[in-house]
């Protein structure tokens, strides 16, 4: 994916994760890096137990991104 879809992507993630947990309006930047890094996360997770990739925009992407911005959000709240 170019890096315009790669944003648009993390934006999405990101803000559909910050529903999920419940977090307050972050904004749009950091949406965007919420997002970004739970693909890596959930891309990282997810290859190392034989899920998928998130080398794509697809749904199995976007879930998998999703559950790494969750479990990333999730993370800094214990921290």
């Amino acid at each position: 994916m170019n890096i315009f879809v790669w944003i648009i992507f993390g934006a999405l993630v990101g803000w559909v994760a910050s529903i999920i947990m419940g977090t307050k309006r972050r904004g749009l930047i950091r949406n965007i890096l919420v997002g970004l890094i739970g693909a890596i996360i959930g891309g990282f997770l997810a290859s190392l137990l034989g899920f998928g990739s998130v080398t794509k925009f697809t749904l199995e992407g976007f879930g998998i991104a999703l559950g790494g911005a969750v479990l990333f959000i999730w993370i800094m709240r214990k921290m």
